[in-house]
């Protein structure tokens, strides 16, 4: 197989998948109009017919994630990619000869016992790219390294004053802005991947690559619950671990939630919860907005019609980017909590400005030939913080009567 055969085979199989993905949205939509005009007309609907629109919702939450995948696949290197990383580490890795690396001392974090290597800054930068492309709330928030063990964040709470004066005019003194020190402590976040000696000794093998994709999923899964409900002890502090309090009545600290009127479901029209939580955040946050949720609540959101009859979620024309929800981009989250009463089940606002992850620099291994024979583990650790740096720019919908 040529070279551009291989190069254009993912691509057209990524066309076919989202060719069938939009055409079940399509019976998908059809199925839906017959279901609410039973509803319209008799007060229910047919259970095959509520079951059909169920089916045809369950395939489409299964073919986006098969179209995720494939945009993630999409970025991945070729199996034979040299890798660049330090010839020493290369040959720690498959034979666990450290020799080169404590001469270098630059990769060397201690003895093994102290937590292994750290990492060269090639195989660092790729564990990362990689777990971005597959953590939904770092894929959506700001991401900073740091080299200590908590990343400190001066924010002003206000208070600032500007004005204007003419060229030669007197310039009165303005206030002075009140400003406060937010912490963002590191945790230790582990994986402990196992090779074959099989894998170690193929010369063809991208070693980089494959510990990459190993702690890949296993890092960003743990990442996730954190970043949404982590409780910030030994754990990045997740945005709705924060206190909570009625849109308008909140102080710094809080988080501001739109109540939908109804217990654990929407209100009687759920277009016009979802359009307050939308106008909950100042203007100036809503030009990058977006929503999070779970695939529970997109599945629910999926079968609503705006006043005019359309639907507000619409699906993305391009794989690897995210559908729509009445215009703005949606991120689906698992860790978000299901529609339910009294839950925070859906988020909108700029999580770029609102939700910050840390990462402490260097990713450490420890490669251990002796725990699981004739497997050799790799104990991979890094360090990751999290926490809301701008209270303002997120927003949550609370199920609930108030």
């Amino acid at each position: 197989m040529s070279r551009e055969t291989k190069m254009s085979a993912p691509n057209a199989q990524t066309r076919a998948a989202l060719h069938d993905f939009l055409s079940a949205f399509e019976r998908f939509k059809s199925a839906n109009d017959q279901r609410l005009s039973e509803i319209e007309k008799r007060k229910s609907s047919d259970v095959l017919l509520e079951e059909k629109v169920a089916r045809i919702d369950a395939a489409l939450t299964r073919q986006k994630a098969a179209l995720d995948r494939m945009s993630v696949d999409a970025t991945r290197p070729s199996i034979g990619r040299k890798s660049a990383a330090h010839p020493g580490w290369n040959a720690y890795v498959r034979r666990g000869d450290a020799s080169a690396l404590i001469e270098a001392k630059a990769l060397s974090a201690g003895s093994p016992g102290d937590g292994g290597y750290v990492a060269p800054p090639e195989t660092e930068a790729m564990i990362n790219r990689l777990l971005a492309s597959v953590s939904p709330i770092r894929a959506i928030a700001s991401v900073r390294q740091t080299t200590s063990h908590t990343f400190r964040k001066p924010v002003s709470l206000g208070g600032a004053v500007a004005g204007w004066s003419a060229e030669t005019g007197v310039r009165n003194q303005t206030a002075t802005p009140e400003i406060t020190l937010v912490e963002f402590p590191t945790a230790e976040l582990y994986a402990m991947p196992a090779a074959t000696p099989v894998i170690l000794d193929d010369a063809l093998v991208d070693i980089d690559q494959w510990l990459a994709e190993e702690v890949r999923d296993v890092f960003a899964a743990e990442e996730g619950k954190a970043f949404v409900s982590g409780n910030g002890t030994n754990q990045p502090r997740g945005f709705l671990a924060y206190d909570k309090e009625p849109e308008g009545t909140q102080g710094w600290g809080e988080i501001g939630y739109v109540a939908t009127g109804a217990a654990g479901d929407f209100d009687e029209d759920p277009v016009d919860a979802l359009i307050d939580l939308i106008y909950a955040p100042a203007t100036g946050y809503r030009s990058n907005a977006r929503f999070v949720m779970n695939r529970q609540s997109v599945s629910r959101i999926r079968k609503l019609k705006d006043q005019d009859g359309n639907y507000i979620w619409q699906p993305a024309v391009n794989a690897g980017q995210d559908a729509s929800l009445m215009g703005y981009p949606l991120t689906e989250a698992e860790d978000m909590p299901d529609i339910g009463a009294n839950a925070y089940a859906i988020a909108f606002g700029d999580f770029e400005r609102g939700y910050l992850v840390v990462d402490r620099q260097g990713i450490e291994i420890l490669r251990d030939p002796y725990s699981a024979k004739p497997y050799v583990l790799f104990y991979t650790t890094k360090r990751v913080g999290g926490g809301v740096q701008d209270f303002n720019a997120i927003k949550l919908l609370k199920f609930g009567e108030s």
